[in-house]
């Protein structure tokens, strides 16, 4: 039950100073301030799932989001951790006489409850799309003033999960700060009794200032995969448990990098601790796409608890050739129990190394094209048990493998560092090296 005042939809949609929420198994309410720090406690570590815009944009429906969820099961993604089913813009028709939202009954035949509902049954999250103006990004009803109504009735329908996009917000946003703190209120006093609502801001006037709200994750830039990775190191600081910043979708299976590339793509993405959505048609993945979504040592960084994301220690260009300058940098970044993880080419041994470290390779157990092909076609039908290079994140969490040193999520060793040692490996151009530094000390 919702307790508190709630703006009537086609007002200013401007909080009221404060409202209520009753917790459940508490007689006392939680009182939320606009404004105020009022972390949810979600979103421990990056979400993981499948977001349908890259592919599909407006183009979908029940069918579409149904049977992804299915070939995400089947594929043995949801079981790595990737339990999330994202349904972006273009979902909703207007509103009804009561101003409330109305999905699309030529897409959504059923409701989107119902698909919530069957989508809740395979073992997944489900989110959804709204904009903080009078129209969303493709032009249909946005939550502008309509915030409380909005938060209800996603609610009602079980939604965990939602992204807020800023366009068409009548200048009412300033700093987007205010679009957001007028919404946190909302989806803190909706009928999600439990608070597990998670929410995602989309920026684009102001990318990423926030350090005390709700927010759960926020959009980065949407230019070349190496133009994201850039615009990284200034803001990783802003990277933290219950705050990430959303780098965009996953592009392996979308065509135009190189199957290297797709792993430099993926591997900068984990460590920066970035959500890690598949944008991509989960029914046409090749088995090397597949290899590569499915690579638990990588995941396993991506979903350590320290929650922070990688510095770049250095960056240099070199090597002109017909495309440009190359570009060298090493990444590092430091997991809960003290392993180290870095990413680079040919490197002088960092200063930490006044310990023996035993070096683990985190590409090397790639899943091979054979075994991801009988998986696509269905030839083998039992791949969720742990075992050497598979991990089953739905039955053990990424937290308890590294603790036990899960071969899956450890990897291949492929050298030792004894103190002040060095350390180079060959990483070919459009490539990437991953590796794990574990103390013997600890």
């Amino acid at each position: 039950m919702r307790v508190g005042l709630a703006d009537n939809c086609g007002g200013d949609g401007s909080a009221s100073a404060y409202h209520h929420r009753r917790q459940v198994g508490s007689d006392a309410p939680q009182i939320v301030v606009p404004g105020a720090s009022s972390y949810n406690g979600l979103n421990l570590v990056p979400q993981m799932g499948w977001y349908n815009w890259n592919a599909f944009q407006c183009h979908v429906n029940k069918r579409l989001l149904l049977r992804t969820a299915q070939d995400m099961v089947d594929y043995g993604l949801r079981d790595l951790g990737y339990d999330h089913i994202v349904l972006d813009d273009c979902w909703l028709v207007n509103r009804n006489e009561s101003d409330y939202l109305v999905s699309d009954d030529y897409k959504f035949p059923s409701g989107i409850k119902s698909i919530v509902d069957q989508i809740h049954a395979l073992g997944f999250k489900f989110r959804m799309y709204s904009s903080a103006g009078v129209l969303t990004c493709g032009r249909y009803p946005g939550s502008l003033g309509c915030e409380q109504k909005d938060a209800d009735l996603w609610a009602s329908w079980g939604v965990d999960y939602l992204k807020y996009d800023n366009c068409f917000n009548q200048d009412q946003s300033g700093t987007p700060k205010l679009s957001f703190d007028r919404y946190k209120v909302k989806i803190a006093n909706s009928g999600r009794m439990s608070g597990d609502i998670y929410d995602s801001f989309n920026r684009p006037d102001d990318r990423c200032p926030c350090t005390e709200a709700i927010g759960c994750a926020w959009p980065g830039f949407h230019c070349s995969v190496m133009n994201i990775l850039n615009k990284m190191p200034a803001i990783t600081s802003r990277t933290m448990s219950g705050y990430f910043n959303d780098i965009v979708m996953l592009e392996i299976g979308n065509g135009g990098q190189s199957d290297s590339e797709y792993v430099v793509h993926f591997s900068m993405w984990a460590i920066n601790s970035s959500p890690m959505l598949i944008g991509t048609n989960a029914g046409t993945l090749s088995p090397a796409n597949l290899a590569i979504y499915s690579n638990p040592a990588i995941l396993a960084i991506n979903q350590d608890s320290s929650a922070g994301a990688a510095k770049r220690v250095w960056r240099y260009l070199a090597d002109p050739d017909e495309t440009g300058e190359g570009e060298i940098s090493l990444w590092t970044r430091t997991l809960t129990n003290g392993d180290r993880i870095r990413t680079a080419g040919a490197y002088r041994a960092p200063p930490e190394l006044s310990q023996t470290w035993d070096v683990y390779d985190l590409c090397a157990n790639r899943m091979g094209e054979i075994e991801a092909a009988a998986i696509l076609n269905g030839s083998i039908t039992e791949i969720t048990t742990n075992g050497t290079k598979r991990f089953n994140a739905t039955a053990t969490s990424y937290a308890v493998g590294i603790k036990s040193g899960h071969p899956a999520l450890i990897s291949q060793q492929v050298n030792t560092l004894e103190p002040n040692g060095t350390f180079s490996a060959e990483v070919a151009r459009y490539s990437v090296g991953v590796y794990r530094l574990r103390s013997r000390e600890t």
